[in-house]
Order: structure tokens, then sequence, then C-alpha cells
């Protein structure tokens, strides 16, 4: 098949976020299958910038045929990220008989978060005959609505709304992120038959080839460790969502003084977190490594935390990969999140609690420390085994080809 999958935000090992298309797309060329992914060249996920010239560039990255769209630069969540939207989706649009011409896809993904690639898609896809796929990370326009606080009468939902009305009605098939969107999107107008789920996960070739961290940051672990009887870590974005003044609270008012409490990342919150840390001689922040580097950081610790803070939108669910990077380290996970489903409940993996309860965030710890070796190896063993059978790439591209498939013969 040929496999044409437009995600604005579609980045690189290398490069950074996001990660999916990359994997996936690496897992369905070694299955036999050509894959274009179209992005913007301005994201603000990304930590290396697209230089472009021309309107669209070609380019190679691991195998991957990457088309960038030149769309306008863009700070924060004003009117010019809405523009840099409108481009993107508009210029794929308006290019249709093109694209369509050129690269004969046999399936077209729209992919990014917002649902306006869904009007490039189906063009896209009725001019080439191909099957039109509605991929959801999160539901816009829920998330801003629930999130940021905007009316359903706002301009922009009313934009977000129509589009997300468009896909579900348009298009040949919905794969979803998150497992409980179903009710959700049937309420919108979608067909159920044409719902799927394919979660998010982790890739094995790079839990095969760790690259080490770097030996000033290994020192400084290693002179945690011969301080502290017990490690427990936190790694990503340092921001409000991800309730990390419990996390900063539960070290500070736990007694167990043997408890060290380190955060790897950075963020808008990391120096309101640093100042409430401070006095505390169990809490240590550092800078972030390279997402090759995760795996070999978190040997390093005897547990690991996620949370999120106390929202709605999160009862259909959540598909976080550093909970799956968590998991498959074999490290017991404290999670703190209200949420539709519960991987670590699931695969036995840790401790569930609250979302933005420091106390029973302390509790959970101290729990966690007061068990043997062998114990939280065992508990750790649990949601790898878990992540390997459910959550690598190689399984989740299947799960997706498979969709593919039934749709093509359809």
């Amino acid at each position: 098949m040929n496999i044409l999958l437009i995600n604005h935000y579609a980045g690189s090992p290398d490069m950074g976020m996001e990660f999916r298309p990359y994997y996936m797309a690496q897992e369905w060329i070694k299955a036999g299958h050509n894959v274009t992914i179209f992005a913007s060249n301005n994201a603000h996920v990304r930590k290396k910038k697209i230089e472009i010239e021309s309107s669209f560039k070609e380019e190679i990255i691991d195998g991957i045929l990457y088309i960038w769209i030149k769309t306008p630069p863009y700070h924060g969540n004003g009117l010019k990220r809405i523009l840099n939207m409108r481009s993107f989706y508009k210029q794929m649009k308006r290019n249709a008989a093109k694209i369509s011409g050129k690269y004969k896809p046999d399936i077209v993904i729209a992919s990014s978060t917002y649902p306006m690639d869904n009007y490039a898609a189906a063009e896209i896809a009725r001019i080439s005959g191909a099957k039109h796929i509605y991929e959801v990370h999160d539901l816009w326009p829920l998330s801003p609505m629930e999130l940021g606080g905007y009316s359903a009468k706002h301009p922009f939902i009313k934009y977000l709304q129509k589009a997300e009305d468009f896909a579900y009605k348009n298009a040949d098939t919905v794969i979803s992120m998150l497992p409980e969107t179903k009710p959700y999107m049937i309420s919108r107008g979608l067909d159920i038959k044409k719902w799927h789920y394919v979660p998010n996960g982790i890739n094995l070739a790079e839990w095969d080839r760790k690259t080490p961290i770097e030996e000033s940051l290994r020192k400084q672990l290693e002179d945690i460790r011969n301080q502290f009887d017990f490690m427990i870590c936190y790694t990503g974005s340092h921001g409000i969502a991800n309730a990390l003044h419990n996390f900063i609270e539960a070290a500070k008012t736990q007694n167990d003084k043997n408890i060290a409490f380190v955060l790897l990342g950075d963020g808008p919150e990391k120096e309101n977190l640093q100042r409430k840390a401070e006095g505390a001689d169990n809490i240590f922040f550092f800078d972030p490594v390279s997402k090759q580097e995760i795996p070999d950081f978190l040997e390093y610790f005897d547990a690991t935390y996620i949370g999120l803070q106390s929202q709605s939108l999160f009862r259909f669910g959540i598909s976080p990969n550093k909970l799956f990077d968590y998991m498959m380290a074999g490290k017991p996970v404290i999670q703190s999140i209200n949420a539709g489903n519960d991987f670590v409940k699931e695969a036995n993996a840790g401790i569930s609690i609250e979302a933005e309860n420091a106390d029973a965030l302390a509790e959970a710890i101290i729990e966690l420390s007061k068990k043997e070796a062998s114990e939280l190896k065992s508990i750790g063993n649990n949601g790898k085994e878990y992540v390997l059978k459910h959550h690598t790439y190689n399984v989740l591209a299947k799960k997706f080809i498979d969709i593919m498939h039934n749709l093509s013969h359809e």
C-alpha cells in the first residue's frame, strides 16, 4: 500500500516531537508499504527548526519520505498559531490533485492534533480513490473547551467543531488513541462500525540500543544513591498539567529522610517548582536528556511518578508515552491521575491514587519504599511484560495495518 500520513507536528527522535508518525512509518515500511509524511516546517513541539525556501520540500529521514510544507511562524496559542494551522491544511487541499498524482496513495491518514486536516485528507482521498482515516490524538474542540475554558460559542471552537463533525461523517474509519471515546464520537455522528482503538507505545529498537547518559549526570545520580536508600523520579515536561507541585509537596511532607525525589526535564513551571523545593535536601532537578538516553536514566531508580491535573476530559482515557517508558524500564509506577482507563492497574505495575493528592502520593511512595527489592522487581516486570504484549510499535503498527487492509478490501 501507498500510505500518505498528514501530521502538522510530525518529527523524529533527532528533531523532537511528535514521534508516533515516525515510529509507525518505520514499522509500515518494514512490512513492505510505502509511506509519505506531510508535516509543517514550523511546529512548537520540535527542538529543531526546518528551514525551507519553497512551499514544499522533500526530505528522506531514516528511510521515510517527509514532505515539509512552509507555514508562517508562531509562538503561543494565539491567532498566529491558528493561521499556521490554516496555512498547512489549505495548502494541502489546494494541491490535492498534484499530491494525488505524484504519491498515488491507497490510504490517506489525517493525524494532526486538530481536525481540520480532514478537509485535505478527504479531497486527496477522493481524487485518488483512496480510503480516508482520521487518527484522533485528543478530542478537539473538547480539549480547548474543558482545559482552556473556551465557550462553545467562541469562533475558533465553532471552526473546530465543524471540522470534527465533518471528519466523523466523511472518514472511512476513525482510529482513537484513547480507549473511551466511542460514546462521544457516536454523539457527534460517527457510525459505530468505523471506530477503532490503537494507543501509544514504545519503540523496541531504542531500548535495544540504549544511549548512555553523560558521565557528569551519571556521577550525580550515583552520589544521590549513596545518600538515599530509595529513589523515585519524574521525567518530562514541567507544566501545570503535570501536577508536579504535589510531587514536591509529598517530598517535603513525608517523614522518611531516606527517599530522594528526582525531576528530569524542563518547562514553564520549573522555576516555581524549584522555589517550592527550597530548603529540602531530598529533591533534585536535572535538565532534559535526549529521548534515546531515557532508558539508561531510568535504570538508576526504584520507582517512577506520573501525574496529571484532575480534569473531566480524562474520562475518555489517557495514553501517555512517559508511562510506557516507565513500564518498559521495569520500574514500579505511582500514577496520580483520574482517568477513564488505568494501565498501571491493568498491568499490576504499581499504585494508582487520586489526582492532585499529595498525602496519598506520600503514602504510596513510602509503601513502595518499604518493599523488598525482589518485590519491586516483580512489580516492575509486570509493567514491562504488559508493554511488550500490548504497546510496542511493531504490535501497534500491525493493528493499524490490519485496519487499513480491511478498509482496502471493502
